[in-house]
């Protein structure tokens, strides 16, 4: 069986990570991703100056083939505007309003094929009083109350320390696509489509939205514990050797929980006896549990737990993820030897497609413009005088 977008054709516009994520899913997909860069690259091809700054680059532009084209130049949209007449998808996450200035909004795209999907990112909306605040995961994240509702109520507020805000946007604009390339399969017309950060974060903000609505406007930062303190114990307790998270979702789990630690004393307590009893005592109740995880290793404990079916996981460094048997056997990490960048682990896609063998042929990411001549040759029939000639002009 192919892939679900074999034979779709991208053309992926989009920088650092929202855009690029989104792009990488559909070329992970099956589908033919062309990503063109102004002729000095995107931002975060710019950033490999700085320690390990490449790999991310390597990470969300595998699989896609690439060329430059100036777009601040007539000719360099010009040659876009011929080259999305056979496209199906454009990716774009340009701040709102840069499409536009440079005479490819979406009437025009349309004008040459009314059958293309337009997919913008962005950080606030093509609309609205945000719409021109300049927008990066950080500033998103603060934006839309994570920041405010992240790390411990006696401390300064922290950030998430992924990049939610652009990957979970990343998501979302994949998503659409597919949504809108289904759409078209009935209708026949491509159309406009947008992804706001913001938007796309805000779902995240559930369990504090909840202690939000029943405690006040102010939302009380929970660290490690349930964003609407309606749960525990939830949270994070020492071990031996670090830490280990455990979660119980009900008063099965705590019985299960207290069994695995022997301690049925705990158990008998009735001020623990439910879930809303330990919210109530939730200090007590965790400085219970943490004085007797902290006799065991985060293994033993691990080990445990899972055997009395509590859910739990060790708190693991990123070198433990990197190298992680799991995603290794699963085959979503693996290990490449990039011809830019040397040895490193990279992520396939997360989707899974029955009846191939979960992914396509890995091919790494290239350098700025390797496939300039190819594609236009390919797609515009342009010989290598013509494309030389567009170099020496500026146009790539």
């Amino acid at each position: 069986m192919s892939f679900p977008f074999t034979g779709v054709v991208v053309l992926d516009l989009t920088q650092i990570y929202n855009g690029p994520y989104a792009t990488f899913l559909l070329a992970q997909g099956g589908a033919e991703v062309i990503k063109i860069e102004q002729p000095g690259g995107e931002h975060l091809r710019k950033r490999q100056g700085a320690s390990g700054a490449a790999m991310p680059f390597a990470m969300l532009n595998a699989n896609k083939r690439t060329m430059t084209l100036n777009l601040k130049s007539g000719e360099g949209r010009a040659l876009l505007l011929r080259l999305a007449a056979q496209a199906d998808v454009l990716v774009e996450n340009f701040a709102p309003g840069v499409m536009e200035r440079l005479g490819l909004g979406a009437e025009v795209l349309h004008g040459a094929n009314p059958r293309l999907v337009i997919a913008s990112g962005s950080g606030y909306g093509k609309t609205g009083p945000y719409r021109d605040f300049p927008a990066m995961d950080l500033t998103v994240q603060a934006m839309a109350g994570v920041i405010d509702s992240t790390g411990y109520p006696d401390a300064p507020p922290v950030k998430a320390g992924p990049a939610m805000a652009d990957f979970l946007a990343g998501i979302h604009l994949f998503g659409a696509i597919a949504a809108a390339l289904f759409e078209r399969e009935r209708t026949g017309r491509g159309r406009s489509i947008e992804v706001s950060m913001m938007e796309a974060v805000y779902p995240t903000l559930a369990s504090a939205l909840g202690l939000h609505y029943g405690g006040g406007a102010e939302v009380v930062r929970t660290g490690n514990r349930h964003s609407g303190l309606s749960l525990c114990p939830y949270n994070v307790y020492p071990a031996a050797d670090g830490y280990i998270a455990i979660i119980t979702n009900n008063d099965q789990h705590w019985r299960w929980l207290v069994d695995a630690l022997g301690c049925p004393e705990l158990a008998a307590e009735p001020r623990y006896a439910t879930v809303k009893d330990r919210c109530t005592h939730m200090d007590e109740v965790d400085a219970a549990i943490g004085e007797r995880t902290r006799r065991q290793s985060k293994a033993e404990l691990f080990e445990n737990l899972i055997r009395n079916r509590v859910p739990c996981a060790p708190v693991r460094t990123l070198d433990e993820v990197v190298n992680d048997p799991h995603l290794h056997e699963r085959g979503s990490l693996r290990w490449i030897d990039h011809p830019e960048y040397g040895r490193m682990v990279v992520p396939t896609s997360p989707l899974r497609f029955d009846g191939t063998d979960g992914t396509v042929p890995y091919q790494p990411s290239a350098r700025l413009g390797a496939d300039t001549e190819a594609v236009l040759a390919e797609r515009l029939g342009m010989a290598p005088a013509q494309v030389q000639d567009l170099r020496a002009a500026g146009v790539l």
